[in-house]
Order: C-alpha cells, then sequence, then structure tokens
C-alpha cells in the first residue's frame, strides 16, 4: 500500500481528534489521560501552517473517493516557544487503530524529515514514552537518538512514567 499526504483542513480536525482520542486509552502515546474534543483543539489546529509548522493528514494514495479515507497525520510543532529554537520542532504521528502496523508510520517520518528542511527546520524531536517501544523503534530507524531521559515524570493511572526525547539533525 502507498500513501500521499496533505495539509490539513478545519473539515479534517473531527478525524484528527478522533485518531487522537483512540490512543488516549492505552495510556502509551500520550499524556492526556481524557478524550480531548474538536473544540479544544482549534487553537491548536490553527498554530499548525503550511509554511512553518504543518498539520498533514495521511491517506491511501490509491483512493479517489470524494472523501477518501484520513489514516493518520503528521504534525510539527514549535520546540520551546523562543526565537533562538525556531529550527527545532517536535514531530508527532498519529496512526488511526484500524491503519496501525501498515508502514505508515514509516511513510510519517520519512516525510517529515525530508520536508523539514524547507520550512527552516534544522532538528527534529520527538517525545515518546519510555514504555512506548513501537514508537521508539520507529525513531530508532530513522536514526533519532536519545537526547534525554525523563524519568518518571508522567504519572498514568497510579503508575509513573519515562518520556524519552528523541532528537535528529536533518539539515
Amino acid at each position: 500500500m502507498s500513501f500521499r499526504h496533505r495539509p490539513a483542513t478545519l473539515n479534517d480536525l473531527p478525524t484528527i481528534v478522533a485518531i487522537y482520542n483512540s490512543t488516549v486509552a492505552s495510556r502509551e502515546v500520550t499524556a492526556d489521560t481524557e478524550p480531548v474534543t474538536v473544540a479544544s483543539r482549534l487553537a491548536w489546529f490553527h498554530e499548525h501552517t503550511p509554511e512553518r509548522r504543518p498539520l498533514w493528514v495521511i491517506e491511501a494514495a490509491g483512493d479517489n473517493s470524494a472523501e477518501p479515507a484520513v489514516l493518520g497525520w503528521i504534525s510539527y510543532s514549535n520546540f520551546y516557544g523562543r526565537p533562538a529554537y525556531s529550527g527545532t520542532a517536535e514531530v508527532s504521528i498519529y496512526i488511526a487503530e484500524a491503519s496501525r502496523g501498515k508502514g505508515i508510520g514509516r511513510y510519517a517520518l520519512e516525510e517529515a524529515i525530508a520536508f523539514a528542511p524547507s520550512i527552516k527546520v534544522h532538528t527534529l524531536l520527538g517525545f515518546i514514552f519510555g514504555h512506548n517501544e513501537p514508537s521508539l523503534g520507529l525513531f530508532a530507524k530513522f536514526g533519532f537518538e536519545t537526547w534525554a531521559k525523563l524519568p518518571r515524570v508522567a504519572n498514568l493511572d497510579g503508575i509513573e512514567r519515562d518520556l524519552i526525547i528523541l532528537g535528529k539533525r536533518v539539515a
């Protein structure tokens, strides 16, 4: 299966939120412990601009239907919000539950790395829980290294979890 991506539109936001919310219960991917709402993600959505910090949705490349199914999404987010860090971005990848394990994560990370220099990003970061082996493995395959380990900084249902910060210079 091959994939394509495009800039997300406001019409995609309910699907983006649904995909995100599908990861909450696993306690493996996000530090949110309750589902989020579309309304609560509006400001986040508008922070993503194609020329600086894009938000893309991923679709099957051969799907030519009027509204192709969104299989996942990729976002670039500011790191630390200060001007000196403008060349560094956090990359996030979320895949719809039924589409996991089909190569979408590999596609997404490959595209994110390739595109980063065109938006003046020289360093990509991934913030991943220490127990999220699939994501840690994916980022490692693309040459991301552990740049920091924050031990037991998250509390998920009474279990303290590590946060691993992975980094890669891309330009």
